[in-house]
């Protein structure tokens, strides 16, 4: 409970290895700033001629910047990759709604509905509070995906955290992403930017299954 989800997309196994490299970075600093801090505080000695030391300035200011260059090298490289859109079989389009989250299917025709939150005394022993939909999103797993994100009144986010995806929805405005889910089951996400009375009443649920499942899923629709 003290990290991040489990990844279900290879982007959001990059963006956890990236955070917990980061972290060691911090870890490392830290634990060195504390104990020069403490040395310092805590020793008596003194030097009254020391005016100044180039060498030692010289070190303190190259060592940060080494150090921001380790951590800006993997971040532009995750940041070139979440942009990257690879030949995608299957594209979605969702659109933000005070407050439900309307969805298209632009390669069928006739594939469209509403994804409202499940009031709770609808709710099923299965079922999760806040968090299920009447409607969910089906997609096949192991395949490249393009989700289009765009709201009709006030701006939305459409996020996955396990996905590692998070598109702002901007009225007028068409914004894209890439999702590629490498294991079956249940995502759970929700609108993040603050879009009014019933901002946090507005659930995503992807259901991932395989590609079998969901050619049969599209045959009864």
């Amino acid at each position: 409970n003290l990290g991040t989800q489990d990844a279900n997309s290879p982007l959001m196994e990059q963006l956890t290895f990236f955070h917990d490299h980061t972290l060691m970075i911090l870890t490392m600093i830290t634990i060195l700033v504390g104990y020069m801090m403490g040395t310092v505080l805590t020793n008596k000695l003194s030097n009254r001629y020391l005016l100044e030391g180039q060498t030692i300035e010289l070190i303190w200011t190259i060592l940060p910047a080494i150090t921001l260059v380790f951590i800006a090298l993997p971040s532009l490289r995750i940041l070139y990759l979440m942009d990257e859109i690879n030949e995608p079989l299957l594209t979605i389009k969702s659109i933000g709604h005070q407050w439900y989250w309307s969805y298209e299917y632009s390669d069928f025709p006739n594939i469209e509905f509403d994804s409202y939150m499940k009031p709770s005394n609808d709710l099923e022993m299965s079922d999760f509070r806040l968090l299920d939909v009447d409607n969910r999103i089906i997609l096949p797993m192991d395949s490249q995906i393009r989700i289009l994100v765009t709201a009709a009144d006030v701006i939305h986010s459409w996020t996955i955290p396990s996905l590692g995806i998070k598109i702002d929805g901007a009225p007028g405005r068409l914004n894209q992403g890439t999702i590629l889910i490498n294991r079956p089951g249940l995502l759970f996400g929700q609108c993040s930017e603050i879009c009014g009375a019933n901002h946090s009443f507005m659930p995503i649920v992807i259901e991932s299954v395989s590609a079998n499942q969901f050619i049969n899923w599209l045959k009864n629709n």
